[in-house]
């Protein structure tokens, strides 16, 4: 396959990581992003040639634009765009802040609108692949839950949309299960004080029992989704161990 770039946001640990260990492994080459810089550093260390980083906020309203730009200046072009960054707020509705619900979208909704709407350009010319890690509580109600689950709804609505307005461009919303990650690890240490206990007790049992995802396995996938556009997928909502994404696993 030729050399394609990526870039991957949220790519220090976790399923981004592992997104960017599966491209890497392939010889593509990515930018990478996260708030922590220093296993960027490394990362770029490692990798000499196939790697770029930018480490900040996310929602930094100039980190969109500074992320394709340096794809574009490093690698001469942009074939994927993978955003995987996420928050989760374990909150009831009643007894959030509205400026914590708000920073909630910020962090899950807008600033991935934000990267989309600066990497289309560069998505365009190289009829590339966008895609958006969701969730599986996008499409459930657990109490707690409310911001994180209805942010990754409007995360699929939007991606949706974005299909139907370019159809240059492979648009894939992705349910990556329950992996074994830091997210897993708040939900059990926190959840317990605002989650209803049955709900909670699922989530340790998943842990207790070994039912855990590694992130290598969503991650395999979704990388492959990133250098790999596939039209027919466009505009879906889709689990990584879906029937129609067998080939990609």
């Amino acid at each position: 396959m030729t050399s394609k770039v990526v870039i991957v946001t949220g790519a220090s640990k976790g399923i981004g990581a592992a997104i960017v260990a599966w491209l890497l492994g392939q010889s593509h080459k990515v930018v990478v992003t996260a708030r922590s810089e220093a296993p960027l550093q490394a990362l770029k260390k490692s990798h000499p040639g196939q790697v770029e980083y930018l480490a900040g906020d996310i929602t930094d309203p100039s980190m969109a634009e500074k992320l394709v730009e340096l794809a574009v200046k490093s690698f001469g072009k942009l074939n994927g765009l993978v955003i995987n960054h996420s928050l989760l707020q374990i909150n009831k509705l009643g007894s959030a802040s509205l400026e914590e619900i708000k920073r909630v979208f910020d962090v899950n909704v807008f600033s991935g609108i934000s990267l989309i709407n600066a990497a289309l350009d560069e998505l365009r010319n190289t009829k590339g692949s966008l895609v958006w890690v969701s969730s599986g509580a996008a499409n459930m109600s657990l109490a707690a839950w409310g911001t994180y689950a209805s942010s990754k709804a409007a995360v699929n609505a939007i991606l949706a949309h974005y299909a139907v307005e370019e159809p240059g461009v492979c648009s894939i919303a992705i349910n990556p299960g329950i992996v074994d990650t830091d997210m897993q690890a708040t939900i059990r240490d926190q959840g317990k004080a605002s989650m209803y206990r049955a709900e909670h007790e699922n989530f340790v049992a998943v842990f207790k029992t070994g039912g855990l995802l590694k992130p290598e396995q969503p991650g395999s996938v979704i990388a492959k989704l990133a250098v790999e556009p596939t039209k027919g997928l466009s505009g879906k909502f889709l689990s990584w161990d879906s029937p129609e994404l067998a080939t990609f696993r």
